[in-house]
């Protein structure tokens, strides 16, 4: 597995860097998997491929120094802030069910159970929930393919799919800010719901984190 180091970028520049990974794979037909870390400065809204922006209020983001970017990948928004992102690319091959969606999902997090336990973190997959169509708020979505800590979400992962290869990238939230979270999706953020690092361990740092994430490669 080739391992690109974690560093700190703007989103359009992380967005870019995840999208040039991929498209040089595809282009190089690279068989070995890729896995990135990296983080956002300044704090930044990535929203899903697909969706709407009209819930954000710019003004607001602007006054709070955030940018907004659009992802490669589906789902909802996220805010980049606190947290550690990680990218996994390689051919669909590469994986035992890879043209399965949801599978390819679980076999690729699997990877950050094994690693999480060697932090003391055990990690779950989330369970499908019923839930109102509404929420903006990418955490506030509950599926099989979400890693949670004791029934909470900590990992949302996203995937793109391309010329036979799978781009899949998720946010580590590391801490957060709910009432900033509130005023920028206009929706209440549960604490039964969600979690984060420093909720789950306050000893445990962003160093330790990517120190296991990197570990033998």
């Amino acid at each position: 597995m080739k391992y690109i180091p974690y560093e700190v970028k703007t989103g359009k520049e992380n967005m870019q860097i995840d999208s040039d990974l991929l498209d040089n794979a595809i282009t190089n037909d690279v068989t070995e998997p890729i896995f990135r870390l990296y983080g956002w400065s300044p704090a930044c809204i990535s929203l899903g491929r697909n969706q709407n922006d009209c819930f954000l209020d710019y003004d607001f983001l602007k006054s709070q120094k955030i940018d907004v970017v659009r992802r490669l990948t589906g789902g909802r928004a996220l805010l980049h802030d606190d947290e550690i992102t990680y990218s996994f690319i390689c051919p669909s091959s590469y994986l035992s069910q890879g043209e399965h969606v949801i599978s390819s999902y679980k076999e690729i997090c699997r990877i950050l159970i094994e690693k999480f336990k060697k932090l003391g973190i055990e990690l779950s997959f989330g369970t499908n929930k019923q839930i109102k169509t509404g929420f903006d708020y990418c955490m506030l979505l509950s599926t099989g393919a979400d890693l949670c800590y004791k029934g909470k979400k900590l990992i949302g992962s996203a995937q793109c799919r391309k010329q036979g290869y799978i781009l899949q990238h998720g946010s580590i939230l590391y801490d957060y800010d709910r009432f900033l979270l509130e005023k920028i999706f206009g929706e209440e953020i549960s604490t039964d719901e969600i979690t984060c690092i420093k909720d789950i361990d306050k000893n445990i740092t962003k160093k330790d984190i990517i120190e296991i994430l990197t570990l033998d490669f």
